[in-house]
């Protein structure tokens, strides 16, 4: 039994991870395969039944999960990000919810066959949209940044407010209908919340600051202290622990002189894992009957909340906040709903099932249709939207090169020459009045400066080229840029000083703190930058069925350096020590070509 208990949970966790790498590979939102597996594995072919398989842990293993998510997205939220849109995020999170709300529920109890009491507490379940899909679906979408960071503030700050006021709508139902206790609880719930939050975050800010906890020790104890804070504010009040986790994280983002990078970094690996077992073991407990008896009517609800509700709460929430009604109207057709609609959803499902309330299971399934609905329909439709709204950041095809150096000049210089965006950063200033004079774009200052943080546009840039003369300098930038675009697309060139050093072992940046080798381990920044005082240029060089790459290589010699490959698709493919491309007919090579040949 214990073997088959833990052979369940590896797989829910191996499907969890499958479903994100294919989402990464087709590039759509990974909750519509992690809903998909787990309607297939639960009430498909009842491979996973998370009732039995869990039993009474399921919901406090569900309720740790979230607030872990909500913590991490929490600490994402940084002030100076809603400059100037900060009126739209608390209407939407005020205002909107009580609109959301209040139509939802009038709209479900006119539509369906069930009592107020149940299409209320429905209305309030769907308020809340959250970090775990939204994330995940601007990743895809790539807007703007005015309407990425509202619908990203909105998603986390949404969850705990939602959730406070379905535990309202719920508490008011089944204490019957007593409106002083409502009162009595949303107050308890934003004091105990509100007041958690804050002392957790201070507590834990102080015994950071004072390097009172050892290096390694700061991801566990920050997560077990999350976990007990979101634990004694439940204990006190109930849903209130998801607003203390969530000013928690706001409050540790936003503190002077608390470093939460690599808090963050092991918090996000920790919330992708639960993101996906959560959903998938939360989508098993759906019964399908229900869910395919809700009728066409339950469809109506699904387009009134899309196609009426949400615009008209955007409309009214973004009245003179400067946005025009292209980002408006992309606004109002995101609203995906998440994990912490299914988890309340379910938890109260039960509870007013034991309080004799018949229509009760009815509240998972429209919940769930919810989900699947505006998840489904919106990773479908909002990249082509945003496109169509011209307010999409282009595909990240664009090269951010360190250095500013005549090598760099002449590779940048190549690649926009072939219509890629090239973005060169130096803090040499005679370095980039040069490349300015090429019309090459420029970037003055340290490439890991605050100033960078917060100026460098990386908008349609998606690769680092570090090529420059200073091998610290390059390794520096790699770990730096290395979780803005990922392992793979950081890449070096071996700088002078580690090329010509006697014992090279101890003066070369360990590939740790580097990323991938440029052109190959024999093509050196000394040796390019020879060839081009020679007279060698950087050209692109067609491929075709009679002049192929081997062609190619024959006509130029073993002189000519293979730097970069284009596709037919104008792909760029970058030539590495630990990467061997084949360039086809129809490609384009861009390589450093030899005086005379």
């Amino acid at each position: 039994m214990t073997e088959h208990l833990a052979l369940l949970i590896a797989l829910i966790g191996l499907l969890g991870i499958s479903a994100q790498w294919l989402a990464w590979r087709l590039q759509v939102p990974a909750i519509v395969f992690l809903l998909l597996i787990g309607l297939v594995a639960g009430p498909v072919t009842g491979l996973i039944q998370p009732n039995e398989l869990f039993g009474e842990l399921l919901f406090p293993l569900v309720s740790l999960g979230v607030a872990v998510i909500l913590f991490e997205g929490s600490l994402t939220l940084k002030l100076e990000e809603i400059k100037g849109h900060g009126n739209v995020v608390t209407h939407l999170v005020t205002i909107g919810v009580f609109m959301t709300w209040l139509s939802t529920g009038a709209i479900t109890w006119w539509l369906l066959d069930i009592s107020a009491e149940i299409a209320f507490l429905f209305g309030a379940v769907v308020t809340v949209t959250g970090p775990t899909v939204i994330v995940p679906l601007l990743r895809s979408v790539r807007p703007v940044a005015s309407v990425a960071n509202i619908l990203r503030w909105e998603g986390i700050l949404i969850d705990p407010i939602g959730a406070l006021l379905a535990v309202l709508v719920f508490e008011f139902i089944v204490t019957g209908q007593q409106e002083g206790h409502t009162v009595w609880i949303f107050a308890k719930a934003l004091l105990i919340g509100g007041g958690a939050g804050v002392g957790g975050a201070l507590l834990l800010a102080h015994a950071l600051r004072r390097h009172m906890l050892p290096e390694y020790l700061h991801n566990v104890a920050t997560l077990v202290w999350v976990l007990s804070v979101f634990t004694v504010a439940n204990t006190l009040q109930h849903e209130s622990g998801l607003l203390a986790v969530t000013v928690m994280g706001m409050l540790l983002a936003n503190l002077r002189q608390v470093q939460t990078d690599e808090i963050l970094g092991f918090k996000e690996s920790l919330s992708l894992l639960i993101i996906s077992m959560l959903f998938i073991v939360l989508a098993a407990r759906v019964e399908l009957y229900q869910l395919l008896s809700l009728g066409s009517n339950a469809l109506l609800i699904l387009a009134a909340l899309m196609l009426l509700v949400r615009p008209l709460v955007v409309g009214l929430s973004s009245i003179g906040a400067g946005l025009n009604w292209r980002e408006k109207a992309l606004l109002a057709w995101i609203g995906p709903r998440g994990i912490v609609a299914a988890a309340v959803s379910a938890v109260f499902a039960l509870q007013l099932e034991s309080e004799g309330y018949p229509e009760a299971p009815l509240l998972v399934s429209l919940t769930f249709m919810v989900i699947m609905g505006t998840v489904v329909i919106q990773s479908a439709t909002a990249r082509p939207m945003a496109c169509w709204l011209r307010i999409a950041e282009p595909e990240p095809r664009g090269l951010l090169i360190v250095g500013g150096n005549r090598v760099a000049q002449a590779i940048a210089t190549a690649l926009a020459e072939q219509g890629l965006h090239v973005l060169l950063a130096d803090n040499d200033w005679q370095h980039m009045r040069a490349a300015r004079m090429k019309n090459l774009a420029t970037y003055f200052g340290h490439i890991v400066s605050q100033h960078a943080d917060q100026h460098l546009d990386l908008i349609g840039i998606g690769r680092l080229l570090a090529l420059s003369r200073q091998p610290s300098l390059n390794a520096l930038a790699c770990v730096r840029y290395r979780t803005e675009f990922g392992s793979g697309n950081v890449f070096f060139l071996t700088a002078p000083e580690e090329e010509t050093a006697v014992r090279p072992e101890k003066r070369s940046v360990t590939l740790r703190f580097n990323g991938r080798r440029l052109f190959g381990v024999e093509v050196t920044f000394n040796r390019l930058a020879t060839l081009l005082e020679e007279g060698a240029e950087i050209r692109a060089t067609p491929l075709t069925d009679t002049f192929n790459f081997d062609a190619y290589r024959q006509r130029y010699g073993g002189d000519a350096i293979p730097l970069f490959a284009l596709d037919d698709k104008d792909q760029l493919h970058i030539f590495t020590d630990d990467q061997t491309l084949s360039p086809n007919p129809g490609w384009r090579v861009i390589g450093l070509i030899p005086i005379n040949r």
